[in-house]
């Protein structure tokens, strides 16, 4: 079996209202779908974490060297390709582009044997998965303090018993949004913050021992990802749990962090991280060093595909008990038109749950109409 074509499908879709993180207004949403087929009629399917563009043209430059090439061999292909792109590529969009591939050829290898990826990355811990709500932006009208509570009451009615809030528009108008959130989720439901890199560390410890008497379940980067010492200074200043990591790029960037220490739990996104072949190996590092693995994921039906492959094969951080941290998918709940249309049969989540697709590869069917319906202009 051999490698016959690459292709980097760049999809959009415009919002009906636009929403904000501390970073950015969105008006749109994008994705980057990569398509590898073999001469034996098998298709595998990928997506990568990012600005689709950018990486669409890295997908482009690397599949040349693809071609001919037999895509069971995931371990030597990533190894060419990382070794190809070093002098350049070891972070950002290459890695992002290599994620995407890997996810890829990961899909091809399960149909070829007939097998999950899950099986032949090991066999599952878990073949169901707790799914926590990722929502609570910011829109441009209403009370963020009323609107953010009844978006939060709304995912524990669906049945989630974990949330994140995002913050990062200011300490006080943090403050005020977290308490609104955990007394509209009442006491038993999980609360999780992120500030997407807003703030320094000084003025993130200050709004941490703020929130620390509403029982948050982890500080989602709380600084800018360079900010090593930041990261160790909040860390140390706070009983919260530190998380981080969706902007850093295979074992190497992830070795570090955990060297130094710098996280409670680590989020490498499957789909920018390195790929399934990259964050099995970033998960393993870290329980080496006691620390927890929660994936982040940002995409469409395939990123979470991926990264339910993943879930079903990380260990706990702790020896098998009664009580365990069990790590828990990211179920992203914003406006994402191209989300669930992209899959033929959407991942769904019942009471809160997700199951692990068990078909060959990641268990999913792509709708090539939806393809064609977003594809970029």
């Amino acid at each position: 079996m051999k490698i016959t074509s690459v292709h980097a499908h760049v999809l959009e879709a415009a919002l009906s209202q636009p929403f904000a993180n501390s970073l950015a207004w969105k008006d749109t949403r994008t994705a980057l779908i990569v398509e590898i087929e073999t001469d034996d009629g098998l298709t595998g399917w990928g997506e990568s974490y990012g600005p689709a563009r950018m990486i669409a043209a890295a997908v482009k430059a690397i599949a040349p060297s693809l071609i001919g090439r037999d895509p069971l061999s995931t371990e030597l292909l990533w190894q060419e390709i990382y070794s190809g792109q070093r002098g350049h590529g070891r972070k950002g969009v290459v890695i992002d582009a290599l994620s995407g591939i890997d996810i890829a050829l990961w899909d091809i290898k399960g149909k070829h044997f007939g097998l999950p990826a899950y099986r032949l990355m090991g066999g599952p811990l878990r073949t169901t998965v707790q799914a926590y709500a990722t929502g609570l932006y910011r829109f441009k009208s209403g009370d963020p303090v009323a609107y953010l509570a009844d978006e939060a009451a709304g995912y524990v009615a669906e049945g989630f018993k974990a949330i994140k809030l995002k913050i990062g528009f200011g300490i006080e108008a943090d403050v005020r949004a977290t308490r609104a959130v955990r007394r509209a989720i009442g006491d038993d439901v999980t609360l999780m913050v992120d500030a997407n890199q807003a703030y320094d560390a000084v003025a993130a410890i200050r709004l941490g021992h703020m929130i620390e008497e509403y029982d948050i379940g982890w500080f989602e980067e709380p600084v800018v990802p360079e900010d090593l010492a930041g990261y160790l200074a909040v860390k140390a200043a706070l009983t919260i749990p530190v998380a981080g990591g969706e902007c850093e790029f295979t074992r190497f960037g992830f070795r570090d962090l955990l060297v130094a220490h710098a996280l409670d739990i680590v989020q490498p996104d499957v789909c920018g991280a390195g790929g399934l072949t990259e964050c099995k190996k970033i998960a393993d590092m870290a329980l080496a060093f006691g620390v927890r693995c929660n994936p982040h994921i940002w995409g469409t039906g395939i990123a979470m595909a991926a990264s339910l492959q993943l879930l079903a094969v990380l260990a706990p951080h702790t020896p098998p008990a009664l009580t365990v941290a069990e790590p828990m998918l990211e179920f992203d709940r914003t406006e994402h038109p191209i989300r669930r249309a992209v899959l033929t049969q959407p991942i769904e989540h019942a009471g809160g749950f997700v199951r692990v697709p068990d078909g060959p590869g990641l268990g999913i069917e792509v709708d090539r109409g939806a393809l064609a319906r977003f594809a970029a202009q």
